[in-house]
């Protein structure tokens, strides 16, 4: 078990905290000093990581990293690499694992200069390239590999917002900029995803699991055999990564061409670790928004919230836990843009409708009027469950020196919001073909106060807009409610909703369980 080497013991950790509290404060934080806490981490997780001992490490990272920062490093970084190379035979590989800790750790607690920035990136260059290219004989924990994958988007996020704010730049910062002007540059990181799945061959392994010929999902990544379950699992979350890149670029059928291989209908290696399976579908389903695929990520966003309602306070410890509920209310407001746009409840659990209601109900009855008001609560509800998209380029060098990093949300937001007001007319439309199963189209223009040829050109729209191209070039409906035209008469075609039992059964069940309990507990006299 992970608990015997937490710590040396409590009262160490304590007493360094009282001898080096003044000393950090007198003399700053010294990255050459290591506690004995630390001394035995390292030692400890070094020689699991030989022995190939998947739980321990997974203790370890989870665990006892994450108390030993909060005791010891709450506000400082970890000792240096250096400091800790020689407890760990100056094992090349490790030292890049404890640096890739290093940095995420930075990243976490305290805000990364830029030489940091760039030292980062140096070494997950280094890290992927003995993966790639190295012979790596060793078993991680999938969510050790995730984290890996999800700190190297996120700092080449954070980098190109950093870089994008120039306003305040000193020259020394341009200049050191221009010095590295290939630090997680697009190329460099779309080039550092796709090796790693194409190395892993992980689409190959991915198909012939379909075929009954291997057991990559079953075992959850993990090789019993005695090999490395690295490259393979770095592969399959690099496909995430991919789509969450493509996503920050705004380039949303790239990103989801990227996630094919991986079958989302289906439990896989992606929701073995909640951070990757929440990742990959708001990604999922907010580049279907954006496709006007409304239909696919209205399912989907439907799945991960109810899994998110049943599991939640399982993760309640976990250093994931307010991230996961930021991505869940993120989800409940991308999912009532896509029901105000695309009113399909019937495909929502009652649950989870009931959970929408509560939190954007009278905003939604809001957004189908199509005013300003309703404009500007699409605005509000897409600026807080958006990406934060990235201009990767780099920046203009030259005088006057200008902050361009609200410029990508802004493109996207505009496009949004174009496509919204597209839809003004389709309300209209919508509200009398329910209401009718046969109509006239002179009587529906009567109606709409419009003359025919406009009414027609109008019903295409409707017809365009209630229609996208899936994934495999498919044309794929997402009208609740559609029609065809014959001898100008429109023939109302409105989907009939399954009626669904199982959800009030299961409710009526916990219901009874619960008043069983409470006569058990009544005593008779």
């Amino acid at each position: 078990m992970a608990t015997g080497y937490e710590y040396e013991d409590a009262a160490a950790a304590a007493n360094y905290d009282e001898q080096s509290g003044s000393h950090r404060q007198d003399l700053g934080y010294d990255p050459n000093f290591v506690p004995d806490s630390v001394k035995s981490f390292v030692v400890h997780l070094y020689r699991h990581i030989r022995e190939k001992n998947v739980y321990e490490i997974h203790q370890m990272y989870e665990t006892s990293f994450q108390t030993l920062s909060e005791r010891l490093f709450k506000e400082t970084p970890w000792p240096s690499v250096d400091a800790v190379a020689h407890y760990v035979d100056n094992d090349h590989v490790f030292c890049l694992l404890y640096r890739e800790m290093w940095f995420r750790h930075l990243y976490a607690r305290l805000s990364p200069t830029l030489k940091q920035r760039i030292d980062s990136w140096d070494n997950y260059c280094s890290l992927f390239q003995v993966v790639l290219h190295g012979v790596v004989n060793m078993q991680l924990p999938n969510q050790w590999l995730w984290d890996m994958v999800d700190e190297f988007v996120y700092q080449f996020q954070s980098f190109c917002q950093y870089r994008a704010k120039m306003k305040n730049k000193t020259e020394q910062e341009i200049a050191f900029l221009r010095q590295h002007d290939q630090a997680w540059n697009v190329y460099g990181v779309l080039n550092f995803l796709q090796a790693l799945v194409e190395k892993s061959m992980i689409i190959q392994i991915l198909e012939q699991e379909k075929e009954g010929l291997e057991q990559f999902t079953a075992t959850d990544g993990y090789d019993y055999s005695g090999g490395s379950n690295v490259l393979k699992v770095l592969g399959y979350f690099s496909m995430v990564g991919l789509l969450r890149v493509h996503c920050l670029l705004g380039d949303y059928h790239t990103g989801l061409k990227c996630l094919l291989p991986i079958d989302i209908s289906q439990q896989g290696v992606y929701t073995s670790v909640i951070g990757s399976h929440i990742t990959t579908i708001y990604h999922y389903g907010f580049a279907n928004l954006m496709l006007r695929r409304y239909v696919d990520a209205i399912r989907e966003f439907n799945k991960i919230l109810l899994y998110i309602y049943k599991t939640k306070q399982y993760h309640h410890k976990s250093p994931q836990y307010e991230q996961i509920l930021k991505k869940n209310e993120q989800m409940y407001a991308l999912l009532a843009i896509c029901l105000s746009l695309c009113p399909q409840v019937k495909l929502v659990e009652e649950t989870v409708n009931s959970q929408l209601r509560e939190k954007y109900g009278e905003k939604m009855i809001r957004m189908q009027r199509y005013d300003d008001e309703a404009f500007a609560i699409y605005d509000e509800l897409f600026s807080y469950a958006c990406p934060k998209f990235i201009t990767p380029s780099a920046p203009s060098f030259e005088e006057p020196l200008v902050n361009y990093n609200q410029d990508a949300y802004r493109l996207q937001l505009k496009l949004f919001l174009y496509e919204v007001k597209q839809q003004q007319l389709l309300s209209g439309v919508r509200t009398f073909l329910k209401v009718y199963s046969t109509i006239s189209l002179a009587k529906l223009a009567s109606y709409m106060e419009v003359d025919e040829p406009t009414l027609r050109t109008i019903l295409m729209t409707y017809k365009h807009k209630t229609h996208a191209v899936d994934s495999e070039g498919k044309i794929i409906s997402n009208a609740d409610v559609d029609f065809y035209i014959d001898d100008d008469m429109i023939h109302v075609v409105e989907s009939k909703p399954l009626k669904r039992y199982g959800d009030y059964f299961l409710r009526q069940i916990v219901k009874l369980e619960g008043v069983i309990n409470d006569m058990d507990r009544i005593k008779l006299e």
